[in-house]
């Protein structure tokens, strides 16, 4: 693959600077809480130990809270608002959690906004009335396709039904709820893009991400999970393309550095903001950054230590890269930009599962 185009190097040389002040500063702006383990689906491509069983593992609501008191101590030291950190619940599903409302209305209390990501399988009109009337600030729902392919993805009938219903009562929220659908492409939903976009715009959407499945998890070992060369060239190719359309707004997910597509496919430039801004309580109390990171790059647990002092101190494998400068990423000319990718392409050992310039070339 060539250099960069001149306006794109600017760009990425400039997002550099940036990222290196926000890598100074570790400013949290998201925490993510894995929530439950438990889910009422069985998703092709899970990267999470989920159970399709009412009896997995959720963590209490009152050790999460005291996570908060933390961070909110240290806000009111620092002279920070809380009220800048999104707190975002996964699992596992959510909604799996009876007392889900609850968990919402105390963490408004605590001076945070929140929201969640979900399948939308388990969501009603009620009770979507009622997770509103906690404080709801944003919600992510996923559709994975048409009805037989979202159905199959997601290892449930009627599923397909049950997301849209859940997107519909999302969009008649309006400016109340900050909401996008997620759409993950694989083999059998490629050529489905197109009508997917359409009746995602048919029915009043304006945010709309997609993104590719990386070796983690269920999706690791199924091969209709994973996409050729050149179907991720496809799919990079269709967002360029919907963006230029400007119906609604499509973005490629935070994934990886994309050379002479940034700028193109995303909103934003590359960066990779897990354990820089980004943070997460998972359900066993590990202290990490983003939820989608499966390798063991826990910095601490709940149970024994103080959220922000781990934080702080101990999250330099994340924002200080130079240790994946090696193998493939030790000769890249990109490297000054990309810094190694995404942390959750990284296996334990440190080695990187794949890279999006080599999918490009």
């Amino acid at each position: 693959m060539k250099g960069l185009p001149f306006k794109t190097w600017l760009a990425c040389e400039a997002e550099r600077k940036i990222r290196h002040i926000d890598i100074k500063e570790h400013k949290l702006k998201q925490l993510f809480w894995e929530c439950t383990l438990s889910c009422n689906l069985a998703c092709r491509h899970c990267g999470s130990d989920c159970k399709v069983l009412p009896s997995a593992m959720s963590m209490k609501a009152e050790d999460f809270l005291k996570v908060l008191d933390s961070v909110k101590a240290y806000c009111e030291k620092v002279g920070d608002d809380p009220g800048h950190i999104l707190v975002i619940l996964t699992g596992g599903e959510p909604l799996m959690r009876k007392d889900l409302e609850e968990c919402g209305r105390k963490i408004i209390q605590k001076g945070f906004p929140w929201g969640m990501v979900t399948n939308g399988f388990a969501m009603t009109p009620e009770r979507f009335r009622r997770l509103m009337a906690s404080g709801l600030h944003s919600m992510t729902v996923s559709l994975d396709g048409l009805k037989e392919s979202h159905d199959w993805m997601r290892g449930r009938e009627g599923s397909y039904e049950r997301a849209v219903e859940a997107i519909k009562l999302a969009i008649a929220a309006g400016d109340d709820l900050a909401f996008d659908v997620v759409t993950c492409v694989n083999q059998r939903n490629y050529n489905e893009l197109n009508q997917i976009k359409e009746m995602l715009i048919s029915m009043g959407l304006k945010r709309w991400r997609v993104f590719t499945v990386f070796p983690s998890g269920r999706g690791k070992y199924d091969p209709m999970m994973q996409l050729d060369n050149e179907r991720f060239r496809g799919v990079m190719k269709f967002i360029e393309d919907t963006r230029k359309e400007g119906r609604i707004k499509c973005d490629y997910a935070c994934e990886g550095f994309l050379g002479p597509l940034e700028g193109k496919v995303r909103g934003h430039l590359f960066r990779c903001h897990a354990g820089v801004n980004v943070g997460s309580v998972l359900n066993d109390g590990s202290i990490s950054a983003c939820v989608s990171i499966r390798a063991d790059y826990n910095q601490g647990n709940i149970y024994k230590d103080d959220f922000m002092e781990v934080w702080n101190n101990r999250f330099q494998v994340y924002r200080d890269r130079s240790w994946m400068k090696k193998d493939k990423c030790g000769e890249c000319k990109f490297f000054r930009y990309c810094e190694g990718g995404g942390m959750h392409l990284r296996n334990s050992d440190g080695s990187l599962q794949f890279c999006h310039l080599d999918r490009l070339k």
